[in-house]
């Protein structure tokens, strides 16, 4: 009952190439190679079509979908596993049982029809199993795996799982609130390896998520790759240094499947006291009361080098944003907000903007090049205030009375001078 944390290195592309290395690089560029080939296999009424990226060595990786189905460059990164020794099998269960490409589908994946796509790989190649799943896949991943293990528990046929930024939320908490864990993260012993982007907010919940992991057993290793956000291997609107670590993914994962064959073994199913299924993960943005939840602290050091926080703002109506320049809705609600505090200019109201451990240097290019905001940008490097005020999705934001209480909250993206929150505000600043 353990983890390992592989630290991350700083966010340029001269220190990634040290995480995803040329020669990596160099492989991995290759299209999926000509023996690839489809399996079709029948599960009762169910028929299961499984692209096979065979490969002559003793592990496979059986690659699930997650909310956003199995994107075409799984194919490619597929194959170039294929190409180290590692065969994969990336198993389309979503089509296979005629569902929408959503995250509540991932609920009616039966867990057997995971458990017996285990067996079947290891019957017919005779190899060590691992799964891998990303965001709310990795539930699929961990109910699938525990099933098989109600059924295997003298077995060793399944080595373990690497999740890619799993998302094991019940849901996405209200600002300020705790997260929940669905019951299948504190009934997992199965050895993982996650690999999570440092551009994201999940970031700073891993050692919560480990905790949890650890309470049924698991082993977990981590490994956070700097420079790039969730999903960083289908964005449509991947950055230069997205797209290398994409092409440079087989590194990572192969790193993983070394550490867990350490951890091989029969292990029994731990007990699972009710299956919940996976909340709502998007709401609509719109604020919303908040009624008697204690205001964190906040202050932090701003771009120009001073201290501003909270406590220097009483009498005001203080928004406090949490931003980030990689975080597209961020981006697209940073005029309006500028304009809502273009709209009280002269009157007792500010907006804090507080920006996730991005550089100055990163920062400043960002509010030259892209968007001019004349509100105070405070700087949370390490990602305390981050975990002290429970953000768990980009933006959040806050609305502070005068007195210095939690009034409203919303994650998402909003338009900040719509009618409705300017009349917020009025409402606030003329108590």
């Amino acid at each position: 009952m353990q983890h390992h944390v592989v630290k991350a290195q700083p966010t340029t592309r001269h220190r990634l190439a040290k995480i995803f290395p040329l020669a990596c690089l160099l492989v991995v560029v290759a299209a999926q190679p000509a023996n690839a080939r489809e399996l079709s296999l029948q599960f009762g009424q169910t028929e299961v079509v499984v692209d096979v990226s065979p490969a002559n060595g003793n592990t496979l990786v059986l690659w699930l979908p997650s909310e956003h189905g199995l994107p075409a460059t799984v194919n490619n990164i597929a194959g170039n596993l294929a190409k180290r020794g590692v065969e994969v099998w990336s198993a389309d269960l979503l089509s296979a049982l005629f569902l929408p490409i959503q995250g509540s589908s991932l609920d009616q994946i039966p867990d057997q029809l995971v458990a017996e796509l285990i067996n079947k790989a290891h019957s017919q190649t005779g190899k060590t199993i691992y799964l891998l799943g990303s965001g709310r896949g990795a539930i699929t991943v961990l109910r699938g795996a525990r099933r098989w293990q109600e059924q295997n528990s003298h077995k060793s046929a399944l080595g373990g799982a690497v999740l890619l930024h799993p998302n094991l939320y019940v849901e996405t908490p209200e600002p300020g609130e705790s997260a929940a864990y669905l019951p299948i993260a504190s009934a997992t012993n199965l050895p993982l390896f996650i690999i999570q982007p440092a551009l994201s907010p999940w970031r700073w919940q891993l050692d919560k998520l480990v905790a949890e992991l650890s309470l049924g057993g698991s082993s977990t290793f981590v490994q956070v790759l700097p420079g790039i956000r969730d999903r960083f291997f289908f964005r449509p609107d991947a950055s230069e240094i997205e797209l290398y670590a994409q092409r440079s993914l087989p590194d990572p994962v192969q790193h993983a499947l070394t550490a867990l064959a350490w951890h091989i073994g029969s292990r029994q199913a731990r007990p699972l006291n009710k299956r919940v299924a996976g909340g709502q993960l998007k709401k609509e943005a719109r604020l919303k009361p908040v009624f008697n939840q204690p205001t964190p602290e906040l202050l932090l050091a701003t771009l120009d080098g001073t201290e501003l926080g909270l406590s220097q703002l009483n009498g005001q109506v203080v928004v406090v944003n949490f931003w980030a320049s990689w975080c597209p809705p961020c981006v697209h609600e940073m005029p309006s907000m500028q304009r809502l505090q273009d709209q009280f200019a002269n009157r007792p109201f500010t907006i804090l903007a507080v920006n996730m451990a991005e550089t100055e240097s990163e920062i400043k290019r960002f509010l030259t090049e892209k968007v001019r905001v004349q509100f105070p940008i405070l700087l949370d490097k390490d990602g305390t205030a981050l975990k002290r005020w429970k953000v768990f999705a980009f933006p959040t934001s806050y609305v502070i009375d005068k007195k210095g209480s939690i009034r409203y909250a919303l994650f998402g993206a909003v338009e900040w001078d719509n009618a409705e929150i300017v009349s917020i505000m009025e409402r606030l600043l003329a108590e």
